[in-house]
């Protein structure tokens, strides 16, 4: 059974930093993302990572560009999402999804439970 578990979020004031972890278990994944959710908002996709051949591709939302990196750590099947210079725009669920079955952006097989962000300001 494939399971995704959220950890790392919290509360932070603007400019400071978080890494949220995401363990799967049950089988390895070529691609993996992270999206969010704020209060009254539609879900927005903020970054993926994707193995292609050799290589590792990452994606941002342009909104995080340049402040949030994703990564992954294959020895323990897991994928971070370093959040530097947070703003209170960045409050909400963020929630790891893995197994895309579209593009790195849409949809995914597998998601997280969520974990809550709030960044004051």
């Amino acid at each position: 059974q494939v399971q995704l578990v959220e950890s790392g979020g919290g509360l932070v004031q603007a400019g400071g930093s978080l890494r949220l972890s995401c363990a799967a278990s049950g089988r390895t994944f070529s691609s993996s993302g992270w999206f969010r959710q704020a209060p009254g908002k539609d879900r927005e996709f903020v970054a993926a990572l994707k193995t292609i051949l050799w290589r590792v591709a990452t994606y941002y939302a342009d909104s995080v560009k340049g402040r949030f990196t994703i990564s992954r750590d294959n020895s323990k099947n897991t994928v971070y999402l370093q959040m530097n210079s947070l703003e209170p725009e960045d409050t909400a669920v963020y929630y790891c999804a893995a197994d895309a079955s579209g593009g790195y952006s849409g949809e995914y097989n597998y998601w997280g439970q969520g974990t809550q962000v709030t960044v004051s300001s």
